[in-house]
């Protein structure tokens, strides 16, 4: 708690109403902010972060836990920096604290970097529970677990599943979300990179949401 705290001292004495402001609205009023720029509160937690004063890993889910438990959106930014300095230690029961986060206050600034980045290290950590969390997430009926599932793999090139990736599509295609079908564009678009000729069959082959086809062929134009 004394971490926190400090934490807490140092992000207040940087508050800016006014920045606050243009913050929440910019977030659909989702949150409230201290009102810190991101460059300055990386600047700010810096000192939290570096390996001298990072807490020990068994601590973690409780203290990502307590950060979502406060109402500034930057406790929430810092939780996903810190996260981000134990990705190489994750065990399989890190899954709990993962989906805590994707699933509590959930909008896409932090949804889509825990699962790109802890979500995706973490599947690649351990490869045989893939299908079984993906296909959990899928039927989970929650748009933040379901974009999970479609971007996971954003950043994997030639190593991405598309078996797995069609089915998700599949699966979710016909969505009304915003989010899902911005996701599946995403996707298509980011893996048109390495497979355009994939890309561009499957976009073909199936009736997408015209917001996903426009952004699946966007690099392909």
């Amino acid at each position: 708690m004394e971490y926190l705290d400090q934490l807490e001292d140092a992000l207040r004495t940087r508050a800016n109403d006014t920045i606050a402001m243009q913050q929440s609205a910019y977030m659909r009023h989702q949150f409230a902010f201290f009102g810190i720029k991101s460059p300055v509160r990386k600047e700010l937690s810096k000192p939290f972060l570096s390996r001298h004063q990072l807490p020990d890993k068994s601590g973690l889910d409780h203290l990502v836990r307590e950060l979502w438990v406060k109402e500034e959106r930057e406790f929430q930014m810092f939780g996903l920096d810190l996260v981000a300095n134990y990705q190489k230690q994750f065990v399989q029961e890190d899954i709990q604290m993962l989906e805590f986060m994707i699933l509590n206050k959930s909008w896409w600034d932090s949804v889509d970097l825990a699962a790109t980045h802890f979500i995706s290290s973490y599947l690649k950590m351990f490869p045989e529970l893939k299908e079984q969390k993906v296909n959990e997430w899928l039927e989970s009926g929650n748009i933040w677990l379901q974009r999970t599932a479609l971007i996971f793999q954003l950043k994997w090139k030639d190593q991405l599943n598309t078996n797995l990736l069609a089915h998700c599509i599949h699966q979710l295609n016909g969505s009304s979300e915003f989010f899902i079908n911005k996701a599946i564009g995403w996707i298509l678009r980011e893996y048109s990179r390495t497979n355009p000729q994939w890309v561009q069959e499957f976009v073909e082959e199936n009736p997408l949401n015209t917001l996903s086809k426009r952004e699946a062929l966007r690099l392909m134009k």
